[in-house]
This record gives structure tokens, C-alpha cells and sequence, in this order.
């Protein structure tokens, strides 16, 4: 019998943050793509204006990611990975996978000089302890998904989907996108992060935040003694227009970033 992933404390990766930081920018979903330019557009003016000391990316950057290799071919992607490259100059930069992006591979990061972040991560940032994650593993009543993602986070299923051609995968990764646009306009209503299991996520790091993304719903909710920050999705290319970025300070304050009203500016 399996264990209940409701009560099953999570394998936690970690991020110290050092002392000279002040402000740190969360942001996920923005499922970048060559047809989205608007969004592509914010999110490069936002990295580039962005006064805070890390960004921190909690999964779904790209709308798929199927290979390294694939983004090497590809003059949008290469955009991307030059966007990503001139910030982590200057300030410190960090990924977690995504539910449309967790095939993003070490090599791709460190060419762009990118950190990897496990999720859940813990922020250990002086008193202050943040959980961080995609989201997509707290959505448990979407169980189709759930089955579908035990099946493709496996190394096996990785192995094997790396392996063929990058024009099977392309394909492969165009259905479904598809079948994922078909359950959008069907008016179908995405899962939430379980209640139970988000608590027993954020007593096992400690913690008394979890920020998350992934529901495209964002929102501030009671957790227990603490909160639950659900980050925004972006698209400015369709109505309505959305992207925000969670700003948090080293005192322990948040701030939401309207991303469309100041496009361009990433002052809180």
C-alpha cells in the first residue's frame, strides 16, 4: 500500500540566502513562446530593470521544454537563454522546474548561469523560512495529472523520451499542448493545492509561508498559523492581462507587483 502523499514529509532542497540580500522577486508561469512577444517583452524588461538582490523562477517559464538540445536549434529559445545569461550577471538567478519545463537540463542552467532549485526548496533567509515550490505536486485532486506526472518525472520515462528524435519530440510535445488547450476552453476547473498536504509540507520545513505556482489563481490564503502566497501566471499577448510579480523583503514584508500596469518597470 502506497503512502499518503497528504502526510508524507517531502525530501526538501535548500537555499541560504547571504546577508547582503534585501529583496527577493518570485515569479512563475510565464510560458514563454515565440507567438507571445508581449509577455517575452515584460519579462526581459523586468529582469533588466529589477532592483532585488535574486529572482527566483518556481517553474513553467517556458510553455514546453522538450531537450536541451532543442533550445541550440531554435532563435526564440536562444533570446531566452540570452535574456537569462545578462541577469545572472548581476544578480544572483534560480529555477525550478515546472510542470511544462522540467525536462530543462543542468547544462542549459549552467550555460546560462542559472541555480537549480529542487522542489519543495526551503529559503532560510535570517529568520525567516520560506517554503518554495512549482505547486503542480499539492494539486491532488487532479488525478489524471498526477498519474501523468509520476509517470514522466521518472528517469526511465526521461531517458527514453531524450533519446528520440527532436522532431518526434516537438510532436509529441505539440499534442499535448493541444489536448492541454482543449481542457482550458472546456471551462474545466483547475485543481487547488491540497489543504492537508500543503500544512504537512510547510510543519516538515518549518516554515510559515509556501509560495507556489502553478494555479494561475494568485492569492494570498491562511495556512494554518501562516500563508499561502499562490504566485500569477503572465500573458500579456491575450485578455485579460495578468503578471505579477511576489516581492519579499528581508523584514518579512511582500509586496505584488502589477507587471501591466509598469510593463517595463520592476520597482516595487
Amino acid at each position: 500500500m502506497s503512502a499518503d502523499p497528504r502526510t508524507t514529509a517531502p525530501s526538501l532542497g535548500r537555499l541560504t540566502a547571504p546577508a547582503a540580500w534585501h529583496t527577493v522577486d518570485l515569479i512563475s508561469d510565464l510560458h514563454l513562446q515565440a507567438a507571445e512577444p508581449a509577455t517575452f517583452e515584460a519579462w526581459r524588461n523586468f529582469l533588466a530593470s529589477t532592483t532585488a538582490d535574486a529572482v527566483l523562477i518556481l517553474g513553467d517559464l517556458f510553455e514546453v521544454w522538450v531537450g536541451d538540445d532543442a533550445a541550440r536549434a531554435d532563435p526564440f529559445l536562444q533570446s531566452c537563454a540570452l535574456v537569462l545569461r545578462q541577469t545572472a550577471q548581476r544578480l544572483h538567478l534560480a529555477f525550478m522546474p515546472g510542470n511544462r519545463d522540467f525536462l530543462v537540463g543542468p547544462a542549459f542552467l549552467s550555460d546560462c548561469g542559472v541555480h537549480a532549485m529542487r522542489d519543495p526548496c526551503l529559503l532560510e533567509w535570517g529568520a525567516q523560512r520560506i517554503l518554495l515550490s512549482h505547486g503542480d505536486a499539492l494539486c491532488l485532486d487532479d488525478k489524471a495529472y498526477q498519474v501523468f506526472r509520476q509517470q514522466v518525472r521518472h528517469a526511465d520515462w526521461q531517458t527514453e523520451f531524450l533519446a528520440k528524435p527532436l522532431h518526434e519530440r516537438l510532436a509529441l510535445a505539440r499534442a499535448m499542448r493541444a489536448q492541454s488547450e482543449s481542457q482550458k476552453h472546456s471551462g474545466a476547473v483547475y485543481a487547488d493545492a491540497d489543504p492537508l498536504m500543503a500544512l504537512n509540507w510547510l510543519d516538515a520545513a518549518g516554515a510559515d509561508r509556501l509560495v507556489h505556482g502553478h494555479t494561475h489563481q494568485a492569492a494570498d490564503h491562511p495556512l494554518g498559523a501562516g500563508v499561502r502566497h499562490v504566485l500569477s501566471d503572465w500573458s500579456l499577448d491575450h485578455a485579460p492581462r495578468r503578471a505579477q510579480v511576489l516581492r519579499l523583503q528581508r523584514e518579512g514584508g511582500f509586496t505584488r507587483i502589477d507587471m501591466t500596469a509598469a510593463p517595463a518597470s520592476g520597482q516595487g
